[in-house]
């Protein structure tokens, strides 16, 4: 036990120094799970290293590039145009929007689908001066809500569990508890972050913002509106036409180019392989994915393979990848198991209950929710057995503590959403704020599902 405590409190300290020092706390964590790992724990370094997120970081990276060459030659700007014609002035209705797509996409089989949503919802955020940190909830609410429909990977795990331990629980009561819990969290984040949203924008509105931005520059007859820091592929026909000096006055944009039918082709291509291939119950790797659609268009366009892989965003990589590596090794020498059966161990069954959701959520915020749902359900039989726990309300509670922090900016979605908003000079604060709400959850999450699921349905 003193092992897996020490790791513990190891992990504590050096994520604290990493804040108070303003550094890159993935790369002290990646030093410590392998001081920690070899040093302390007598693993071999190269099961230390198996613990390093290679899937995740080759989906990182290979989203951010595609969608950065998209971003650069235009496309992005001109989906974005499109989608805020079809909402007109309705601003405030976007986040709303963007949850309902989500989670559709989140239910079609694979919750991770829906991270080929993201980008575009970022990018759109910034454009109509949203809050990045009320569409990043937004879209994060979204894929969790989808995710527990009864075609998606949540809702099965769940269920399936829940039948072998022969406890009812019904697949639609499970997707409503999920989509009435996100729902409520999307409602907090509007009153939180969106009490700025301005109703209208018009085009001077926009034109000024992105000069203020530095997205504009000055003389320009053509100026990229909205493309994420810099004037990179303008000439490529993604950009805002100004005749005169009144941006008002702009026409509407002209036909597509060649690369941005491409690129709409490859968005249509990656969103239906994603939805065919869970339709047919196989995993696609949405990394690899991106990175192959995006080498189609740098061979088309080569300028804006520099500039697309510039779009890649190391820092986040290397912050998942270190917290992480980490937290494998905390499994692997027990943390995880000792916390389990602590909590399974107490006499106040609801305490232990509260525990279990609390470590499902802590957890489930630098790992992923599939795994801690797969670990930690099944851990949660014995109490229900012997603690008089309603099974059904129990399950349901460790599922949504686990995956309403997704968010956080330690997660395959929270990170892509860092990643893939368009002004650098946001991340480190959309960062800080993704961190606060995600482990404000890890707390308020159990405390509410405990008493208001949990602790109801013992007294009926």
């Amino acid at each position: 036990m003193t092992l897996q405590l020490g790791a513990l409190l190891i992990c504590v300290a050096v994520f604290a120094v990493g804040l108070y020092r303003g550094v890159n706390v993935g790369i002290l964590m990646f030093v410590a799970a392998a001081a920690v790992g070899v040093g302390l724990a007598d693993i071999p370094v190269k099961e230390v290293l198996d613990g390093y997120p290679i899937d995740l970081l080759i989906l990182l990276a290979g989203v951010t590039f595609f969608f950065g060459v998209a971003q650069v030659n235009g496309t992005v700007d001109r989906l974005i145009d499109a989608a805020l014609r079809k909402v007109g002035d309705r601003t405030a209705l976007l986040p709303l929007a963007f949850f309902g797509l989500t989670a559709a996409v989140a239910s079609m089989g694979n919750p991770g689908a829906a991270l080929v949503v993201m980008p575009i919802g970022m990018n759109v955020a910034y454009k109509r001066e949203i809050q990045p940190i009320l569409m990043a909830i937004s879209m994060g609410t979204g894929m969790s809500a989808g995710g527990f429909a009864p075609t998606s990977t949540f809702g099965i795990i769940i269920h399936g569990t829940a039948d072998k331990a022969s406890i009812g629980l019904s697949p639609m009561l499970l997707f409503a508890v999920a989509v009435t819990v996100n729902l409520i969290l999307l409602a907090t984040a509007y009153l939180l972050f969106g009490r700025d949203l301005r109703r209208h924008h018009t085009p001077a509105e926009t034109y000024a913002y992105a000069a203020k931005h530095s997205l504009v520059t000055a003389g320009d007859t053509r100026a990229t509106i909205g493309s994420g820091g810099g004037t990179g592929g303008s000439s490529s026909g993604g950009s805002a036409s100004s005749s005169d000096d009144d941006p008002s006055d702009r026409g509407p944009r002209g036909p597509l180019t060649f690369i941005q039918k491409v690129t709409v082709g490859c968005l249509i291509a990656l969103v239906g392989i994603v939805l065919v291939a869970n339709f047919l119950d196989i995993n696609p790797d949405i990394g690899v994915l991106t990175f192959a659609l995006g080498s189609v268009l740098i061979l088309i366009d080569p300028k804006s393979g520099k500039a697309g892989a510039a779009k890649i965003d190391w820092s986040t990589i290397l912050l998942v990848g270190g917290i992480i590596t980490y937290v494998a090794v905390l499994q692997k020498v027990g943390t995880i198991d000792m916390l389990g059966d602590f909590a399974a161990s107490m006499s106040v069954p609801l305490l232990a209950a509260l525990i279990i959701c609390v470590v499902a959520g802590l957890v489930s915020a630098f790992a992923s929710t599939i795994g801690m749902l797969a670990v930690l359900v099944p851990l949660a039989i014995p109490l229900v057995v012997s603690g008089g726990i309603p099974g059904w309300a129990m399950i349901c509670a460790i599922g949504i503590c686990a995956s309403i922090v997704d968010v956080s900016p330690f997660s395959s979605s929270g990170a892509t959403m860092i990643a893939t908003s368009p002004d650098p000079a946001d991340h480190p604060r959309l960062t800080k704020l993704l961190m606060r709400w995600g482990l404000t959850l890890v707390i308020v999450g159990p405390l509410v599902m405990i008493g208001v699921l949990v602790l109801p349905a013992m007294l009926l």
